[in-house]
């Protein structure tokens, strides 16, 4: 067998092997380097600090600060400042050209300058402040024009007040001033109180209307609630403030088959389904009043 130790040299000191397990302190010192969040803090954290320490003393000098903020400034205003940045044309479209001359002063740009210089919002909201005007779209296409689409509105009846006449739409908002009734013979003429508001109820009334649609006059607005319909010869159609239109339809089938409205009458009224109302001019009135055998005369007395 061998032995364990090796034999002693003579003459020679005993030879000393190093010991290959670290020391606890450097056991120790290993297992802090292998945590995670040591480990990226040396790695990022450190080199971030010494960054952000030199650009901060380099910072601290106020002329500096200013040479820098300069120089990104004199960039920015350079890149927006391009040929392919710059508006130069406005182009209105989907108008007719009284509006859009309205939307061209109404939009107040200083042409030519920089898309970047552009609020299209407050722009677009100028351009929706027009009573004409629905709605409004702002583009910047390229070849530098800037695009405005407008949605028109579209006038549907003519709302007479105290103040004179004015074009609305089906939503009751003002479109337009009207100098004169005959400038516009094709629309109906509401008045009363909140016929504007009543408008889209007006318009199926007169959709509903059919071939008395000639003989119409007007609607009027009674106590911002109910509609009158006026026609030609001093004829009055009272209509309820519940479901008008099939009041109206009913009195329609009425005339067609006894011809009511071809009669001596002043008004219809029809506020009372179970009930209508004729009331009729003197004339007929002291023809009935004959008939039955009494004195128009005496009964006025």
């Amino acid at each position: 067998m061998q032995p364990l130790t090796a034999p002693r040299r003579s003459g020679h000191e005993p030879v000393l092997r190093r010991d290959p397990a670290p020391s606890r302190w450097a056991y120790r010192m290993q297992r802090v380097m292998l945590t995670p969040y040591l480990r990226a803090l040396l790695r990022v954290g450190l080199p971030t600090f010494a960054l952000l320490a030199v650009t901060g003393l380099y910072l601290a000098d106020e002329g500096r600060r200013a040479g820098v903020v300069g120089i990104f400034t004199d960039i920015r205003e350079k890149f927006e400042n391009r040929p392919e940045f710059r508006v130069s044309l406005a182009s209105i479209e989907g108008c007719s050209d009284d509006l859009a001359e309205a939307v061209r002063a109404r939009l107040d740009l200083n042409l030519p300058q920089s898309s970047f210089d552009l609020d299209l919002e407050a722009a677009r909201a100028r351009v929706e402040g027009l009573d004409a005007v629905k709605s409004a779209e702002l583009r910047v296409r390229s070849g530098g024009v800037l695009q405005v689409l407008v949605t028109e509105r579209t006038p549907v009846a003519v709302w007479r007040t105290e103040d004179g006449l004015t074009l609305i739409d089906d939503t009751g908002h003002r479109v337009a001033g009207l100098h004169a009734r005959t400038d516009r013979p094709d629309l109906p003429l509401l008045a009363g109180e909140g016929a504007d508001l009543a408008a889209a109820e007006a318009l199926e009334l007169i959709a509903a209307a059919g071939p008395l649609v000639p003989r119409i006059r007007g609607l009027v607005r009674m106590g911002d609630r109910r509609w009158d319909i006026v026609l030609d010869r001093d004829q009055r159609i009272l209509l309820p403030a519940e479901d008008p239109v099939r009041a109206l339809e009913r009195l329609l089938a009425l005339d067609h088959a006894q011809e009511i409205l071809a009669r001596d009458l002043l008004a219809i009224d029809l506020r009372n389904d179970a009930r209508p109302t004729l009331r009729l001019t003197p004339f007929a009135m002291n023809a009935l009043r004959r008939t039955q055998g009494l004195d128009p005369m005496e009964t006025e007395l």
